[in-house]
């Protein structure tokens, strides 16, 4: 795969950066994260290079002086809000999280439920923190927020959360999604703060967008993109070019929101550190980027990935129309047509051959292998296979998965489990697949294969089954589909 962003430039400035930024304040900083902290894989898409979990390997290098706060919305657990990406309740991700920052060796020092109003769900995930020997803390809606400055800065404002106890230097503030309170339990712990004698300080690390990339470029387009359920929109940072006269991006809720922030600054510190929106970031991104033109192709591909996928979200109930509107809009600001993705056309060919179902994924040497529907296989699973021959030189003929072996997987699905069609899907054909590599050198061989899948573009011709859809997320391929389901009934699985 083509390259152009520096992952370990960027783990190096993006902790010294951070670093100075503590020291401006006297030792105490308050940065709040935007975006995923694991499992970006909008970042690693956009910015070739950018590993997953790069922000992850940047706080390893600060892990001694930082520690984490993670703040969940109470209504988001009342309602069991699903994180999209990978299908769990933003109350289980929480826990994730915390496995996940504890495995790496990073601090946990409590979680905060926001909004917090005696929501019975959010009780209850209260009580199992707290079970698990978890710090929690509440904090509260407060009426007139976040324009009622004299009442948010007030003893029946911020001064009714409770004061979170940090014990070192960079607490760093994220959530399992956006809309959790993370700005908002920064502010109140600057208040808190301030009222015990530190004056703490406070950042924003937001990856996208890149404040000195141009507000059209395809990196920042794909950032508004990938929020357009948020109603995100790029600006010129108007506080940024006046107090400096340069042309900076940042996006309509923080600029939006400046001038009240900037207020409770005063009303908190006596007078504000910053001028501008930018002025409060600490992102690092563009220095980084060693290959413009590459990282401008991968954002294209990730703009018209973002389109199919609000269409299909549309199609099962889960976007509203005119998001998928809307970036058909951004798509023709920047001229962006299917052929950017070749796999879309490559998939529709198949199937209009076949009258089937059809899959294509693009190989990292800019190969197309398709797969179709057959009595023994669904396109899901047929593609996985012919792009694993593909990469491993197995000619397309040779069977890699035995008759004896496939033949009593479909025994077990449709006389054992209830299943109605004996195809088998990509996990059945990967098990299969670990079978027959036990005494077939050329399944083996194929199998090995499988970690070479990861970041190709695929395409199907119909909405996947959840079953396939995870298989190819975890394997890291880069899948759309058309919004269309392969039957005309009501209820997909």
């Amino acid at each position: 795969m083509e390259t152009g962003f520096d992952h370990d430039k960027y783990t190096r400035l993006q902790s010294d950066h951070i670093l100075e930024r503590i020291e401006r304040f006297g030792g105490k900083l308050y940065l709040e994260f935007g975006g995923k902290l694991f499992d970006d894989f909008h970042a690693s898409r956009v910015l070739p290079g950018f590993r997953p979990d790069s922000k992850m390997q940047m706080l390893l290098q600060m892990k001694d002086r930082e520690e984490i706060l993670i703040v969940i919305n109470a209504d988001d657990i009342e309602t069991s809000k699903v994180r999209g990406d990978l299908g769990i309740t933003y109350d289980a991700d929480t826990l994730r999280l915390i496995d996940a920052f504890r495995d790496i060796g990073l601090y946990v020092g409590s979680v905060v439920l926001t909004r917090f109003a005696g929501q019975p769900a959010a009780v209850n995930f209260e009580k199992r923190l707290q079970s698990l020997n978890i710090r929690t803390y509440r904090h509260y809606s407060i009426a007139g927020y976040p324009t009622d400055v004299e009442h948010i800065v007030s003893e029946d404002g911020f001064g009714r959360n409770d004061y979170v106890e940090t014990t070192r230097p960079l607490v760093l503030v994220t959530a399992p999604g956006p809309g959790s309170g993370k700005m908002a339990t920064c502010l109140s712990q600057l208040y808190h703060e301030n009222r015990r004698g530190v004056k703490a300080g406070y950042a924003k690390f937001e990856t996208f967008p890149v404040w000195n990339l141009p507000l059209k470029h395809p990196v920042n387009v794909a950032y508004e993109a990938a929020t357009v359920n948020l109603n995100d929109v790029n600006m010129i940072d108007p506080f940024h070019l006046e107090a400096y006269g340069e042309t900076t991006v940042n996006y309509n809720r923080d600029i939006e929101i400046f001038p009240v922030l900037n207020a409770l600054f005063e009303q908190v510190w006596g007078s504000s550190p910053y001028k501008s929106p930018t002025d409060m970031g600490v992102n690092m991104i563009r220095a980084c980027i060693t290959d413009d033109d590459v990282c401008r192709r991968a954002a294209e591909r990730e703009i018209v990935r973002r389109y199919y996928s609000a269409r299909c979200s549309y199609m099962q109930g889960h976007a509203t129309e005119a998001e998928g509107e809307k970036i058909k809009l951004l798509m023709k600001q920047l001229h962006l047509t299917d052929e950017i993705r070749p796999v879309i056309a490559a998939a529709r060919e198949r199937e209009e051959a076949t009258g089937n179902p059809a899959l294509a994924i693009e190989l990292a040497d800019g190969q197309i292998v398709t797969g179709k529907t057959t009595n023994l296989l669904g396109p899901s699973a047929a593609v996985i296979l012919n792009a694993l021959k593909r990469i491993a030189g197995i000619d397309k003929n040779v069977h890699l998965i035995p008759p004896e072996v496939i033949g009593p997987v479909q025994e077990l699905k449709c006389k054992y489990l209830g299943n109605h069609n004996p195809r088998l899907h990509s996990d059945e054909v990967l098990v299969a697949l670990s079978v027959s590599a036990a005494s077939d050198a050329n399944a083996a061989k194929a199998l090995s294969m499988l970690p070479l899948l990861k970041g190709c573009e695929a395409h199907s011709t119909v909405i996947l089954p959840a079953v396939d859809d995870n298989s190819f997320r975890k394997l890291g391929l880069n899948l759309t589909c058309d919004p269309k389901y392969q039957t005309h009934k009501l209820f997909h699985k």
